[in-house]
């Protein structure tokens, strides 16, 4: 509160100011990091999420993922030092399902309640399993599926998260 935010390749390094990665010391934890220079944040946005940068070398800086994901970011992109606050974000207890509602989220109806007509796994005569591989409503396979396909940005992942 009363703390002065600044953005830019001069700013001092604090907490909630905006540099280019390469003026931001190497260990240092970092979020709302951009991908491209200048198209704005990209990763570790959420509340309570944060990134550390491990290394710069030459036009590339090697940050790792709160998921334990090394990439390979552009210098120039910009990052916000520290971390986001509010971590405690996901653990607010709803109390009932109006409050959802308040939020504009629909209730969640599950496959096997549906008719078949709606979704792969509705019908059957009284209470029946999915009785084949968990699909979502257009048949694409759920529930661990791997769908990651980007051979375009392959390259930028020093190391995968681990399983």
């Amino acid at each position: 509160v009363g703390s002065q935010l600044m953005s830019g390749a001069e700013a001092p390094i604090r907490a909630g100011n905006t540099l280019p990665i390469r003026n931001i010391p190497v260990g240092s934890t970092i979020h709302c990091i951009e991908l491209k220079p200048g198209a704005g944040a990209q990763i570790a946005r959420s509340a309570g999420t944060s990134a550390t940068l491990l290394a710069r070398e030459g036009t590339y800086a090697q940050v790792r993922m709160r998921s334990g994901e090394v990439r390979k970011v552009h210098i120039e992109c910009r990052a916000t030092i520290g971390e986001v606050a509010n971590e405690e974000h996901s653990l607010r207890r709803y109390g009932k399902a109006g409050v959802k509602r308040w939020m504009g989220i629909r209730p969640t109806v599950r496959g096997v309640a549906m008719n078949p007509i709606d979704h792969p796994h509705g019908g059957g005569e009284g209470r029946t399993g999915e009785g084949r591989a968990p699909v979502d409503p257009w048949g694409n396979l759920t529930k661990g599926y791997r769908t990651r396909n980007n051979k375009r940005t392959q390259n930028m992942i020093v190391s995968r998260r681990k399983k």
